[in-house]
């Protein structure tokens, strides 16, 4: 079979199964892996040798590590702290120790019970936070502690890897392959292990300042030029960099993604970042998840069809009793408790790693790994039944008052601000002093590099990009404000807000009056032109400079815009008719100018008798304005 032929089966499956499941309610991730065992080597045999894509497709596992170390911001971390380091590192202790305890019991070796109990204590954190987000309860109280836990889990795979060869029983030689088959490539296996410490600290120390000071030039200098396919191609560079500087002092790749994604996420960069990143993220993980199922082992399922079916129950039943109790322990509602239990309840995709690791390690037997590999697939098959069925037992009205925690504070703005030149300034600002969240995009490096030094969180990307703007929190937000300084981007952006996100307010800075019925005619619900207050502002200035009281000067502007404004609205319907509106706009300036005159005569004749004092300010109420 070609790799175009498989290539092929692998995209049709994904499209097929994905979709398909989640229109059935069951979520993608079940999709995906039926889909594997359906066209996998033990039925339909359309795919051959599953070793070489499921070896690329893992790196769906470690772009998701880089995602989830941009999302942790210090501010971040600090707020889930206790689900990191508490309800996260109870529940790998509490799950472990009861899993190797159930193992004793069914007649396992000490070494095999604590190796098996370790390593399925993980969950599936690719599964998890797709379910949650499928749900809608990735933002809420249930999906923070998930996710705190999920990142414990994540860290502790780097502990396990070096804790797991100490169990084995074929000496450091063993040890050796172990370390060698978990990482690949390892240039410091050989040396001395004070050395090899000081390696992986000078590496780590690498990514650290690389990140953080080598990046940003390279960034920037993309950006000038442009060229936004160079932008993707240098975010995934990282992302293989940093996982192969890891891999190349033994620990793992995902470790390096995680740390690089940490190091960026203060950058200015991880808007875009996030959204160029995302879709080989979702592709990587739909094979990832093919190939677990066709690499499940059908002939021992259906030979020990029992042993297997209770090793599922009884890993899942296990692990969600342990984090219900733990959920209540650490004070959540009994509900959110059982959501967490239910959705962490699998195993998780670094099973397989750790499986595959520990039989080279001679910690387990091939025929048990092979039987724990398969109980891992089909929990994870099981989980987006389970998860349903638990909503529709524990479903109940929505608790009056209750409010969703929110530690992503930048994830739901209440305004979008796409463009923060001279224009976006003043509205951001005056948002912000008014206790409003925004959410800023800007193009301009030069730009968000003078605002940053002033404090001012802004983040750098093109307004006009789908992705970007649902990154940037357009599904949650109330309005957005387009303020660029580009006729045609802002026109384009105003049609994709109308078209994509209709809940949202479209303001528009508009450049003059015929870009003014451009922005109105796509959509927009309120139009500003940039220069028009500023312009009746300096025309009342100079009024008072030519010796006209404040009162009368005011007042003058008033009646321009009140008049002006009539005047928009009844040359709108022609707008589109090149000579039929500049006749109007022609004829309709003179009658204008009468207007006004005979307004501001019957102003100053209705003025008469007024005292000095009482003419010197606006009236706010005058004409309605």
């Amino acid at each position: 079979m070609t790799v175009l032929t498989q290539i092929f089966v692998y995209l049709a499956a994904a499209v097929v199964s994905g979709p398909a499941a989640k229109r059935l309610g069951l979520g993608s991730v079940l999709g995906y892996l039926v889909a594997g065992v359906v066209i996998g080597p033990h039925v339909l045999k359309l795919v051959g040798a599953i070793e070489d894509v499921r070896r690329a497709s893992e790196f769906g596992v470690v772009i998701l590590l880089f995602l989830i170390g941009l999302e942790l911001r210090p501010a971040l971390l600090w707020n889930l702290r206790r689900a990191i380091f508490g309800l996260g590192l109870a529940q790998m202790l509490a799950v472990g120790a009861a899993l190797a305890a159930g193992a004793v019991v069914l007649g396992l070796t000490g070494r095999e019970a604590i190796a098996t109990g370790l390593i399925l204590a993980l969950s599936s954190t690719a599964i998890v936070l797709q379910l949650l987000d499928e749900k809608g309860l990735r933002r809420g109280p249930v999906g923070l502690a998930v996710f705190g836990v999920l990142l414990f889990q994540d860290l502790a795979v780097i502990p396990l890897l070096a804790f797991l060869p100490l169990l084995a029983v074929g000496g450091a030689a063993a040890v050796h392959d172990a370390e060698a088959a978990a990482h690949g490539i390892n240039l410091i296996g050989d040396w001395p292990a004070w050395a090899q410490g000081l390696a992986v600290l000078g590496a780590v120390l690498a990514l650290v300042v690389g990140g953080r000071y080598l990046t940003q030039p390279v960034f920037r200098y993309i950006a000038r030029a442009g060229l936004r396919e160079a932008f993707t191609a240098f975010a995934l560079l990282l992302v293989v960099g940093a996982a192969l500087l890891m891999q190349l002092v033994g620990m793992s790749p995902a470790l390096g993604a995680f740390l690089a994604g940490v190091v960026l996420a203060e950058s200015e960069f991880r808007r875009e970042l996030e959204t160029d990143i995302e879709p080989f993220r979702g592709l990587l993980l739909g094979l990832f998840f093919i190939t677990v199922g066709a690499g499940l082992n059908v002939p021992l399922v259906l030979s020990r069809p029992v042993d297997l079916a209770l090793v599922v129950l009884g890993v899942m039943a296990l692990k969600g009793l342990v984090m219900f109790g733990l959920g209540l322990l650490f004070r959540g509602p009994w509900r959110d408790a059982g959501t967490a239990a239910v959705a962490l309840a699998q195993g998780g995709e670094f099973a397989f790693v750790l499986l595959s690791f520990a039989v080279t390690a001679h910690v387990l037997g091939a025929d048990l790994a092979a039987l724990l590999t398969a109980a891992v697939a089909l929990s994870m098959a099981a989980t987006p039944v389970a998860l349903t069925a638990w909503e529709q037992l524990a479903r109940t009205p929505a608790r009056a008052g209750a409010e969703p925690v929110n530690a992503f504070e930048e994830e739901t703005p209440d305004a979008l601000v796409i463009g923060f030149g001279r224009f976006g300034q003043i509205v951001g600002r005056v948002l912000t002093a008014n206790g409003f969240t925004t959410s800023v995009l800007e193009n301009s490096v030069e730009q968000i590099e003078l605002l940053r030094r002033f404090g001012r969180r802004v983040y750098y990307g093109d307004g006009a990009r789908l992705d970007l703007l649902r990154a940037a929190g357009a599904e949650r937000a109330k309005v957005i404000v387009v303020a660029v300084g580009d006729k045609d981007k802002a026109t384009e952006i105003v049609e994709i807000a109308r078209e994509t996100f209709p809940h949202l307010k479209v303001l528009a800075r508009a450049f003059d009056r015929r870009h003014a019925y451009e922005l109105l005619d796509k959509g927009a619900h309120i139009v500003e032109r940039e220069t028009f207050e500023g312009g009746l502002a300096m025309a009342a200035e100079t009024l008072r400079g030519l010796g006209w009281r404040a009162y009368r000067a005011e007042r003058a502007a008033r009646l321009f815009r009140l008049h002006d404004e009539r005047m928009f609205e009844q040359l709108r319907p022609l707008w589109g008719d090149e000579e039929r509106f500049a006749i109007a706009s022609r004829e309709s300036s003179p009658r204008m100018d009468d207007l006004l005159r005979s307004d501001l005569e019957r102003a100053v004749t209705h003025t008469e008798g007024e005292s000095e004092e009482e003419a010197k300010g606006p009236d706010p109420g005058a004409f309605g304005c």
